[in-house]
């Protein structure tokens, strides 16, 4: 048996984080900065903020549980209102870049991406960041020194495991915490519908289905189960209802742990500090 279950806080069996990546307009202008003088795409980023992350936070509040939210410096600097509603709700905000562009293959531009990002969150809402994700899953080798060079603890852009890992530096010192995450576990791929790439928006039972497939084996496998939400899909009314389903349907199970990205690395690394990794 290959065993991959993980010694988590208080006997419970798996680690459930709820993460919202809250790109507001920059989803649609790191696309084509045209979108920038297109009202009506931008409005779809706009419902995100506006309708979106009210109604997810009252959804965490009703469920008394706490979420991850990753956002561009851009999304913090324009909606700030709303970052400083998700920190008054006692959630964690997360690094996701300056203006979601994938640079992954430009290192300066993702330096510059990176550290005016920081900037936002700490100059808007007085935000250290603990951990990042990228746009998309795009990464690069730099990334990861960059990561280490400003302190934070983890990541959450790589898809290789269903379990928290410690990266490796390039000179073989201990690099960031790795929270993986998985398309199927994201509500993009199903819902996000853009006119110059159309495809069929899916029902929520449709995603309601792969989602509840992931955590059942992931919860048999004792592992971390990180689902990704954006505001702008998952704020529509239907997918609200879902987001209630979904949190429900997850207690129905003993022995969970519903937490945020910053506790999931911390206990991983008081795992590797006590040699239980």
């Amino acid at each position: 048996m290959h065993d991959m279950s993980v010694k988590w806080p208080n006997g419970a069996r798996c680690a459930v984080m709820l993460t919202f990546d809250f790109d507001a307009e920059t989803l649609w202008t790191s696309r084509d900065p045209a979108n920038a003088h297109r009202p009506g795409v931008l409005s779809q980023g706009r419902y995100g903020a506006e309708v979106g992350v009210p109604k997810i936070l009252d959804t965490l509040e009703e469920a008394d549980v706490k979420g991850t939210f990753f956002v561009p410096g851009w999304t913090v600097e324009n909606h700030t209102d709303k970052v400083e509603a998700i920190l008054k709700g006692g959630h964690e905000v997360g690094h996701h870049s300056y203006s979601h562009v994938w640079v992954s293959d430009d290192p300066e531009k993702e330096v510059e991406e990176f550290e005016r990002g920081l900037e936002a969150l700490k100059s808007c809402v007085g935000v250290v960041p603990r951990g990042f994700r990228s746009p998309a899953g795009e990464v690069s080798a730099g990334l990861f020194r960059l990561l280490k060079k400003h302190g934070l603890l983890y990541d959450s852009s790589l898809m290789n495991h269903i379990n928290p890992y410690r990266h490796t530096a390039e000179d073989g010192s201990p690099g960031v915490i790795e929270l993986p995450w998985h398309w199927s576990l994201d509500d993009a791929p199903h819902a996000l519908f853009s006119v110059k790439s159309p495809r069929p928006i899916f029902p929520n039972s449709h995603m309601l289905e792969l989602f509840k497939d992931e955590f059942r084996e992931i919860y048999r496998w004792g592992g971390l189960y990180d689902i990704i939400f954006h505001p702008q899909i998952t704020g529509r009314p239907g997918r609200i209802a879902m987001l209630r389903e979904l949190i429900a349907f997850i207690r129905t199970f003993p022995d969970v742990w519903i937490t945020t990205g910053a506790e999931v690395a911390e206990h991983w690394a008081g795992l590797e500090a006590e040699g239980a990794v």
